[in-house]
């Protein structure tokens, strides 16, 4: 094509010097290579240079520049070597001096395109609209706060898995099943960082046990989806037992499309962490709770319900009140910041509120890692102490702590690993440490309670790790009302 162009061909082989030529070939100043530099303007630059590139092979057509784009190599391979498509002007220059029609679809469609490719990657790569579904992080973010999560903060991931239904994660609306392919795979990779994560930040991450989702085959659309080790767990279920089971139906995703969760990181790698009757330590000094920290309170009445217009007021409502535990009667349960359940206590129905605190070494729950119960009796208050791992660091493997390692070792670095007469086989070799490949998080919800966080799933892997939210630009109540005194608010608040 630079032949044709009447350029050395010598010329199109060489890195950034080919792109200055090409600028000449187009009619383009060549201060514009600079904008190739520019992360994301790149794309729309490079984009732009191909359809003027074949513009000035006389390729006006909607479907020629589209199939420009899509099929750049195999197109320009065509225009290079077709004896009949021939270089006839600078595209740029003679554009101006001779405007193009173009009828009303066209443009409409163009106008759709750019605004959806440029949606796309902005969404991909530098912010995303987030909102935020459950209350686990009551009282700092609420249920119906939308954020804006900044990508670029903690560095701009590649996506794994680019081939997907564009402006939506891992479902395609109203139609159900997945919106993605994993015919193109791309390895993880992150651009230099604004800052690392730090303790305390809210953070934005991909599900780290999404890998594998079970949904009820009776449901249609969104089908009722189930956390599948939670099910394993709980029921002693086998990976053989619910995929024989015609009720469910198991699929399994990439980590880029695993559900986005938000907590708060509590400990970062290299820390230890523990939590003791409620209260968390980090490296044994206890730690700054966030101020309206959440955790459930067992309210006494005399009979007499509490006045829910009064408790609205004080921001407490349903989402707030846990109804799997709930009794009726003279007894509720309600996740309260300290100040909230001061307030109930206030009223004259009401006869105590206690904060419900787990008995140390008492299991409550199958769901809490590492799911040990021989060699860690831990619960949700009374957990650990626990190392973060840190990547470059080398830990000893034993019968009693393989439960911490195993995930890391198999799921998250992708290593074989087998357990024969109390050895440890990783990748075919014996050995009796692993070394840490990556960097970890704990994260955990500020309403304690109410909150499946790392105390359940263990860590957070670096290459997890989606974005920093900036601040809430709109925030509904109970699916209606607005609260415009959180509007604009910074999403980081302790």
């Amino acid at each position: 094509m630079f032949e044709k162009a009447g350029e050395a061909g010598w010329k199109a082989l060489i890195p950034v010097y080919n792109k200055l030529v090409w600028s000449d070939i187009i009619g383009r100043p060549r201060w514009r290579v600079i904008l190739l530099l520019v992360p994301i303007v790149n794309i729309f630059v490079l984009v732009g240079m191909v359809i003027e590139l074949v513009n000035s092979f006389t390729k006006w057509d909607f479907l020629d520049h589209t199939l420009a784009v899509i099929g750049t190599p195999f197109y320009f391979l065509y225009l290079g070597f077709s004896k009949d498509e021939k270089y006839l002007y600078k595209s740029y220059e003679y554009e101006k001096e001779n405007p193009q029609p173009k009828d009303g679809f066209r443009e409409w469609a163009e106008a759709v395109i750019f605004a959806v490719f440029a949606a796309t990657f902005i969404r991909m790569f530098l912010i995303e609209a987030y909102t935020i579904p459950t209350p686990s992080m009551e009282g700092s973010l609420l249920v119906g706060d939308f954020l804006f999560v900044s990508k670029a903060h903690y560095g701009m991931r590649t996506p794994m898995t680019p081939a997907q239904f564009p402006l939506v994660h891992n479902t395609v609306p109203l139609m159900g099943g997945e919106s993605y392919t994993e015919a193109i795979k791309f390895p993880y990779y992150r651009s230099a960082k604004i800052q690392d994560v730090k303790r305390n930040d809210p953070v934005v991450f991909n599900f780290p046990e999404g890998d594998t989702i079970v949904y009820a085959r009776k449901r249609t659309l969104d089908r009722g989806t189930n956390n599948y080790y939670n099910l394993l767990r709980a029921y002693n279920f086998s990976r053989e037992t619910l995929l024989n089971n015609a009720n469910y139906e198991l699929v399994t995703r990439p980590i880029d499309k695993r559900d986005n969760y938000i907590k708060r990181c509590v400990a970062v790698s290299g820390d230890t962490v523990q939590v003791k009757e409620g209260q968390l330590y980090l490296n044994g000094t206890k730690a700054v709770n966030p101020e309206k920290i959440q955790y459930r309170y067992s309210v006494i009445t005399n009979g007499t319900p509490l006045n829910k217009s009064t408790l609205v007021e004080w921001g407490i409502n349903e989402d707030e009140i846990d109804m799997n535990q709930r009794r009726g009667g003279l007894d509720s349960y309600y996740n309260l910041s300290e100040e909230q359940a001061e307030k109930i206590k206030s009223l004259s129905s009401v006869s105590d509120v206690i904060k419900q605190i787990a008995t140390p070494g008492v299991i409550e729950s199958t769901n809490v890692f590492p799911h040990d119960f021989e060699n860690y009796k831990w619960n949700m208050d009374n957990f650990g102490p626990l190392w973060i791992p840190k990547a470059g660091e080398t830990v000893g493997l034993s019968p009693e702590n393989i439960a911490i390692y195993r995930r890391i070792i198999t799921v998250y670095e992708n290593h074989t690993l087998e357990i024969k007469d109390g050895k440890f086989i990783i990748d075919g070799k014996e050995t009796a440490e692993y070394t840490i490949e990556q960097n970890y998080y704990f994260m955990m919800g500020d309403n304690r309670h109410n909150s499946e966080d790392s105390r359940v799933w263990g860590f957070v892997p670096e290459d997890h790790i989606v974005g920093k939210p900036l601040f809430i630009w709109f925030s509904r109540k109970d699916g209606v009302g607005i609260r415009w005194e959180r509007l604009f608010r910074s999403a980081n608040v302790m």
